[in-house]
């Protein structure tokens, strides 16, 4: 297997989405890991971190169709999937496609919609389809959704319930940039420009063929059990009502060997399953109640306690 392909997937992509976002390879990389493994982002930020310039530069250098949609308790369903309208020139319906049918949406403070509303979005990235009036429409590929939540404010807004949390993939967060990354920001020409002049730097068939790839990254019977060992620490502590699911350590395993691919090799390491275990299962132990920082510092403490392996991996 070519690793090198990878490699250099991820080094055009990382670039050309720098050229906007400064200062945070780390979090393009993750979103970059999470889209080769067909999952979906949940992002918990502050508002004016640049979320929606990361995910427009990301949508931009794979070559993505982009859609931004701004939830609101009003926003209804078929907002959303799109509807059939009675066309009075054909006298016939036809069917006309929401934003949902774009690759990369960003979903922008999903916890403002409705219950129903919410519901609507996370079948769709749940089942990769949506059923209009009983015809059933498959979603474009490559379909990632990134969803965002503002942690300040909680007047108006229907916090995710736990267990469509655990449909996201990964939770992550811009964070603040340093005081040099900030300066060069503000002296800028605005990022909106920048991003508009940014081309596609990989392939819909590159994409595709890495997918491919993936599963033939090895993670040997040591990286395996150490991954499960986690999994089941969650949930032997008394400290959380309900330990991480299956799907999270799908998601863990999954992501490693993407991360291990990133960086070049065939094979995945424990320090790959540590590094993103914080992001793949914070959320999966939280409750509504519990802030992303509690439930990330959670998981770096109980790793502490999953003895590593040693052996050759």
């Amino acid at each position: 297997m070519d690793v090198t392909l990878f490699k250099s997937y991820r080094d055009r992509v990382v670039a050309n989405c720098g050229k906007v976002i400064l200062g945070k390879d780390e979090i393009i990389e993750r979103v970059l890991t999470c889209f080769l493994c067909s999952g979906h982002i949940l992002l918990e930020d502050v508002p004016g971190t640049g979320k929606t310039m990361l995910l427009r530069s990301f949508a931009k250098s794979v070559g993505g169709d982009f859609r931004r949609v701004q939830f609101t308790p009003d926003l209804l369903p078929s907002d959303l999937t799109g509807i059939n309208f009675y066309n009075m020139k054909t006298q016939e319906f036809e069917f006309r496609p929401g934003p949902l049918f774009a690759q990369v949406i960003l979903a922008d403070e999903i916890n403002r919609a409705t219950p129903r509303t919410q519901a609507s979005l996370l079948e769709a990235m749940e089942e990769r389809q949506v059923s209009i009036d009983g015809t059933t429409y498959p979603m474009s590929e490559p379909f990632m959704v990134m969803a965002t939540e503002n942690p300040l404010e909680s007047y108006g807004t229907f916090p995710l319930p736990e267990a469509q949390v655990d449909r996201f993939f990964m939770r992550l967060s811009l964070g603040y940039m340093t005081r040099a990354e900030e300066l060069q920001v503000i002296s800028r020409r605005p990022a909106a420009s920048i991003v508009t002049e940014l081309e596609p730097v990989v392939t819909d068939e590159e994409t595709a063929q890495l997918k491919e790839m993936l599963p033939g990254i090895h993670v040997s019977d040591e990286v395996a059990d150490y991954i499960l060992d986690i999994i089941e620490a969650t949930r032997k502590d008394d400290r959380i009502a309900n330990g991480v699911s299956t799907r999270g350590g799908i998601a863990l395993y999954q992501a490693s060997q993407a991360y291990a691919a990133l960086h070049g090799r065939d094979y995945v390491i424990p320090e790959d399953v540590r590094d993103l275990a914080p992001c793949i299962l914070a959320h999966r132990v939280g409750s509504s109640t519990t802030s992303r920082k509690e439930s990330e510092a959670y998981i770096h403490e109980l790793l502490k306690t999953v003895k590593v392996p040693l052996e050759n991996v």
